[in-house]
């Protein structure tokens, strides 16, 4: 395996891990954002705002809340909120950043013993 198949393998690790950073930040960030109650017409609606591991629209539940004066409120007084669970978005955060920061140390260490074999090389 050559040395640039590695450092690729780790850009890929570094990308994958941005990745489901991006959709779980967004997950929490829209977790208390109302649904237009005109999008949940249909049964098993995909929301575009809840990403899944890998930033693909999820087939999302949601959660109401009664609260008939709200703008947003259906015509039976709820207003609807996609049902994300913080705790696994909070979990998917701390895993993903702890898997990106150790791409981030592998890619470096192969990059430094890289250069440090070029200079070898040079004397």
């Amino acid at each position: 395996m050559s040395i640039d198949a590695i450092l690729e393998a780790s850009r890929a690790g570094m990308q994958n891990e941005r990745t489901r950073m991006d959709a779980a930040s967004r997950n929490v960030a829209l977790a208390n954002q109302p649904l237009d109650p005109r999008s949940l017409g249909t049964a098993g609606a995909s929301f575009s705002s809840v990403l899944g591991p890998q930033g693909q629209p999820l087939q999302a539940a949601t959660r109401s809340v009664l609260d008939p004066g709200h703008p947003m409120a259906d015509a039976e007084g709820k207003v609807h909120y996609p049902a994300v669970d913080m705790v696994q978005e909070m979990t998917t955060l701390l895993s993903a950043s702890r898997g990106y920061e150790a791409n981030v140390r592998s890619f470096n260490s192969l990059r430094g013993m890289e250069l440090k074999a070029m200079e070898i090389g040079t004397k």
